[in-house]
């Protein structure tokens, strides 16, 4: 495995606070001979095994938005590794590209099984990381990934899913899901409407899945992402930020690290 040492970064300069010594990497690891690259963020103050979260981007690919929740994530005390699921870093930068190349993940479903686990496999040999408090994270695309991946019954502790889509791409069977699962969806959401949030809500009844569905009146979807109001103008696309909804759901994801995580 090559990694790209991007070096330390002091969290009072990153993300304001003096207690934690975060240090960066990005990392090249090959997936069915695909290289894919990804970014891991610890404190870097402690030797200590912690817990890993992994991060799945949104469908514009593994970018500085991802970073930048790896490095909130380290400073929280985790071992952060945002992934790639489009393979050599690559991004989208315009909806049309962005489409096709989630599509090609999500349509391959063999695919995006191994380009998840390869990533855990990555995290959980991580030397800080206790590998066996992991849990997943993921963002609109994202959180697609990481609820079709417990479905499958990956070995997660929890997945929490920003404004992410809820139909499966094959249902969940009774019992399969391992992790416990959070989903913060936002009310005005055209992406994710009431229809498929109930849906949801049913078939994980039927899995006998432990879940909590929280919607946030009045958002809209990539509600977390202080770029959407650019890209939804840009591409005419109903994108918005919403920073109580942005601000409240991480602390949801916080209280419910702090259960399925000690």
């Amino acid at each position: 495995m090559k990694l790209l040492w991007i070096g330390a970064l002091l969290s009072t300069l990153a993300l304001g606070t003096s207690h934690a010594d975060i240090l960066t990497k990005e990392i090249d690891y090959q997936v069915n001979g695909v290289t894919m690259r990804g970014f891991m963020a610890y404190d870097n103050t402690t030797e200590a095994e912690r817990p890993g979260v992994l991060i799945v981007h949104e469908w514009w690919g593994m970018n500085d938005y991802a970073r930048k929740r790896a490095r909130m994530l380290a400073v929280m005390g985790y071992t952060a590794f945002a992934l790639d699921m489009y393979g050599d870093g690559k991004q989208a930068h315009h909806p049309d590209d962005a489409g096709k190349f989630s599509s090609e993940v999500m349509k391959n479903q063999e695919l995006a099984r191994a380009r998840f686990n390869g990533a855990l496999e990555v995290l959980r040999k991580e030397k800080t990381v206790d590998p066996n408090r992991i849990a997943a994270i993921g963002y609109c695309f994202g959180g697609a990934v990481a609820l079709q991946m417990a479905r499958y019954g990956v070995d997660l502790k929890g997945v929490a899913s920003f404004h992410g889509n809820l139909a499966p791409v094959s249902p969940a069977e009774p019992g399969a899901i391992k992790a416990k699962l959070l989903v913060l969806t936002g009310g005005d959401d055209p992406f994710v409407p009431a229809e498929q949030v109930e849906q949801f809500k049913q078939e994980m009844d039927a899995a006998k899945a432990d879940y909590r569905v929280i919607v946030y009146p009045g958002a809209r979807h990539s509600f977390t992402n202080p770029g959407a109001d650019e890209f939804g103008k840009k591409f005419n696309l109903p994108l918005a930020y919403d920073k109580a909804a942005d601000e409240a759901s991480w602390r949801e994801m916080q209280d419910f690290f702090n259960e399925v995580l000690k």
